[in-house]
């Protein structure tokens, strides 16, 4: 699962780190611009619970393929 975020849209409302703190990194002016990402092995709940928090919805979802 991967992460992408559009970091130039970022409010810095900082919710998704506050519901993910293992999972979104904010910078020094409280924004997320991360871009895109590879969720940590375990934390794909918490990542989905931190992309739901964002009020801009800026952030989404890029569920890795099914293995064939």
């Amino acid at each position: 699962m991967r992460i992408r975020v559009a970091g130039e849209l970022c409010m810095g409302h900082g919710l998704c780190a506050m519901r993910a703190p293992e999972v979104f990194e904010l910078s020094e002016l409280g924004t997320n611009e991360m871009a895109e990402f590879e969720v940590p092995a375990g934390l794909a709940e918490q990542a989905r619970g931190g992309v739901l928090a964002c009020p801009e919805q800026i952030i989404s979802i890029i569920e890795d393929a099914p293995a064939s």
